[in-house]
């Protein structure tokens, strides 16, 4: 990816399908231990993926994450 790609690609484009889908289940409120069991991965998995998920759409919380992802119309 060039940097020009980077400043033109929406934040929620830039996450892996697994982040895409740790994303919708923090949306809809879920915690760590509901998500690993529904993703069949440990709660540590879990917790990457949301740090992650986090850095990349620059938020610090699951409330400013709902308000990214209403921002860029809706889930991924």
């Amino acid at each position: 990816m060039h940097k020009t790609d980077a400043i033109h690609t929406p934040p929620c484009a830039r996450l892996t399908p697994r982040e895409r889908d740790v994303m919708n289940h923090i949306a809809r409120g879920e915690l760590n231990k509901t998500i690993a069991a529904a993703l069949g991965v440990s709660q540590r998995t879990v917790e990457a993926h949301r740090a992650r998920v986090f850095q990349k759409l620059q938020v610090r919380n699951a409330v400013q994450l709902v308000r990214r992802i209403l921002q860029q119309g809706g889930p991924a």
